[in-house]
């Protein structure tokens, strides 16, 4: 059975003044349906640009190559016309600020209602009562008195909750969350996470989950792609991957992260120095100036293969020990 998605060589620049930025370089992975893949690394590691991507949502001075096909159907470059019957209906996002995803002009009711006429073909009565029904799924409280707020009258949480149910309407077959979860305190944190679990598990649709918090990623993925500087580093299952890191980046990202069952109180490792400059990416391995295993041969670029079953790493170590 082919994969949900499969996305084959994808690269993304970005034409500036200063010259062209690398966001994303030579990306491939495939998505199985109702798989749920945690998507990691540092900011500016190109994770929301890929994605965009095959979205078909890159700003103006964007252009990408490569191959993105859904269900057998290719994405990139493809007409918006032919895009919108796909985007929203069996592809759907949720972005990292629902503020600036949610118009402000608009009550909730309209803008989930226009989504089921414009992609289902319902009347306005029956797109009430499905948006209504999707409110209360995600847990917001006395759904039929609020729906027909403006997005300003809910709180942080809440308004996820609605970007949630909106991505929801048509009931996709894969849910992309471009962290979803940020500028929330954590008890709320913890309810979208389980609404998210929950969800797949009712509905059977795969979710990508963009963060650079790997707890989150613990809680809610199967497998996990690490990125950095536009490439995928490391892939594998989400047990393994955690318990025995095999690329230097990976192990950096673990090894910062604050730890609750250390019998002492530690000082909080960093991964030296910073990412590097999109606009002129290093020879070799990018990570290179970063790493404390770096040797002669990490001047050339390594290749992403795979090292055991399921598990694949962009590191000219044989093993990290």
């Amino acid at each position: 059975m082919p994969a949900l998605m499969a996305v084959d060589h994808l690269t993304t620049r970005f034409a500036t003044p200063e010259g062209e930025v690398a966001a994303v370089s030579d990306l491939s992975f495939a998505l199985e349906a109702g798989e749920s893949v945690g998507v990691v690394g540092e900011s500016g590691a190109g994770k929301t640009q890929a994605f965009l991507s095959i979205m078909g949502l890159l700003a103006k001075n964007g252009r990408c190559t490569g191959s993105a096909r859904f269900h057998g159907q290719e994405l990139l470059n493809l007409p918006a016309k032919a895009l919108n019957r796909i985007r929203g209906v069996r592809l759907a996002m949720i972005f990292q600020d629902p503020m600036t995803s949610l118009n402000p002009y608009l009550r909730i009711s309209r803008q989930m209602t226009e989504v089921l006429v414009e992609h289902k073909g319902m009347g306005a009565a029956a797109a009430r009562a499905e948006s209504l029904r999707l409110l209360d799924q995600v847990g917001i409280p006395a759904a039929r008195q609020r729906i027909d707020l403006y997005p300003h009258e809910f709180s942080g949480g809440m308004r996820q909750r609605v970007m949630i149910a909106i991505a929801l309407l048509c009931r996709p077959d894969l849910l992309i969350a471009d962290e979803p979860t940020t500028a929330l305190d954590v008890t709320v944190q913890a309810q979208i996470l389980e609404l998210l679990q929950g969800l797949r598990r009712e509905l059977g649709m795969a979710i990508v989950l963009i963060t650079h918090d790997l707890g989150v990623v613990a809680g809610l993925c199967e497998r996990v792609l690490v990125m950095y500087a536009g490439r995928i580093v490391e892939e594998g299952p989400i047990e393994p991957l955690f318990e025995d890191p095999q690329h230097p980046y990976t192990r950096g990202l673990l090894g910062s992260m604050p730890r609750l069952d250390e019998r002492s109180v530690a000082e909080l490792r960093t991964i030296p120095g910073q990412p590097p400059n999109l606009q002129a990416l290093p020879e070799g391995c990018a990570f290179r100036d970063r790493c404390s295993f770096a040797f002669e041969r990490c001047r050339e670029r390594p290749e992403l293969f795979a090292f055991e079953h399921g598990r694949a790493k962009a590191c000219h170590l044989e093993a990290l020990g």
